[in-house]
């Protein structure tokens, strides 16, 4: 939620007396008052109360230091009256002490900033601290409170949690067994040697190249200095990519760990196993496997995001078709094929996840490294760790 969804927007319908069709008026601003009041009764139903606190606290602390300072609030008193009950009743209902506020609106902050020694010079910088003391610690409250929910949602989130991350199958692919629905303990079965497992702990950062080079010097090249355990484990990982679209997304990415502090970003996971088949019944034919076992990549960014890009080649939306006397490989389009991915895509988007597709023609194009190169930078950018 953003502050402008406290305010009616400029570009709503409002009846001007005398207005002439097609005239241009000039609306300001104006606070919604129904949503201000609303939230003093309960929750909205489009957005939960953390999120609104969030924004409500980002609000009053713009609008008072603008006031402190340029003098243009988006608010006036009567405004920032409801929008102070607003937020009160909010934090009241996540179980947080609203911050003691010893005025009530703009006009009892200038009588307070007056009478406490923040006029003159240097008054700007004072009354920002003045207000950072107020709401700053709500501010951190909220963010402790964050940080819950994102724990929860790993620790609640999809089958195939990250202590139970397999991926990187080379030949005869994994078989995996769900020995414990409720801890979600999973065992490899079968063809375990072809994979790699990491089962160490999530990193506040997110998964970055450097740990997983660590995990790789420790489990399987302990006396390889940090640059031959990153070769070794970049060659394993490439290996385990049989598709000339997909090399080209690792082979692309991982040049950024050339970078200076390359080896702190996001590692591009390969082949990571997602679903994990409950295998109740002997025979795997009838174990009710799920459409799709494993995504082609994963990123676990530094902001708690879990990133699923995917490749689709033409098996992913049609079938093939018995080759024509000239050789070539055909497909039909498929709409089960189709509907059955994207019903998986909204299902694991409503798990927390967040979904890139490439389609794999526009990665065979002489121009494909660029393109997967601008896409990584805005991903990377968006996906950034957040400062207080």
């Amino acid at each position: 939620m953003q502050t402008d969804d406290f305010f009616r927007r400029p570009d709503e319908h409002v009846d001007w007396p005398d207005h002439r069709p097609g005239e241009w008026v000039c609306q300001m601003w104006e606070q919604d008052v129904e949503l201000m009041e609303s939230l003093r009764f309960g929750p909205l139903p489009d957005h939960p109360d953390l999120e609104v606190a969030v924004a409500l606290t980002r609000l009053l602390h713009e609008d008072f230091v603008a006031r402190g300072t340029r003098h243009d609030e988006r608010m006036n008193d009567d405004e920032v009256v409801l929008a102070v009950k607003a937020h009160r009743a909010v934090l009241e209902r996540l179980g947080l002490e609203p911050p003691r506020l010893p005025f009530r609106h703009h006009s009892g902050f200038y009588d307070y900033w007056c009478k406490n020694d923040m006029s003159g010079g240097g008054g700007w910088q004072a009354r920002r601290e003045c207000i950072e003391g107020l709401l700053g610690p709500t501010r951190q409250a909220l963010e402790d409170l964050q940080e819950i929910e994102y724990e929860q949602r790993f620790k609640n989130g999809p089958r195939g949690t990250f202590k139970n991350l397999i991926f990187a199958a080379v030949g005869p692919k994994p078989k995996i067994v769900l020995r414990d629905a409720v801890n979600n303990d999973v065992e490899i079965v079968q063809n375990a040697e072809n994979c790699l497992v990491y089962s160490g702990p999530l990193p506040t950062q997110g998964l970055t190249w450097r740990q997983m080079v660590t995990w790789w010097q420790a489990y399987h090249l302990p006396n390889a200095e940090e640059p031959e355990a990153a070769e070794a484990l970049y060659r394993r990982l490439y290996r385990s990519l049989d598709s000339l679209p997909e090399q080209t997304v690792l082979r692309t990415y991982c040049t950024r760990y050339a970078e200076p502090d390359g080896f702190d970003l996001p590692a591009l996971i390969p082949q990571v196993y997602l679903h994990y088949d409950p295998y109740t019944r002997k025979s795997i034919e009838n174990s009710g496997a799920l459409h799709r076992q494993r995504m082609d990549f994963l990123l676990l960014a530094p902001d708690r995001s879990r990133i699923v890009i995917e490749v689709d080649g033409a098996h992913h939306y049609g079938t093939k078709n018995p080759t024509g006397t000239d050789g070539r490989t055909t497909y039909t389009a498929s709409p089960r094929l189709y509907s059955e991915m994207v019903a998986e895509d909204r299902r694991l988007r409503l798990a927390g996840y967040e979904i890139y597709r490439f389609g794999g023609w526009e990665l065979t194009r002489p121009d494909s490294p660029q393109l997967i190169s601008d896409f990584f930078t805005e991903l990377l950018t968006r996906h950034k760790k957040s400062t207080p």
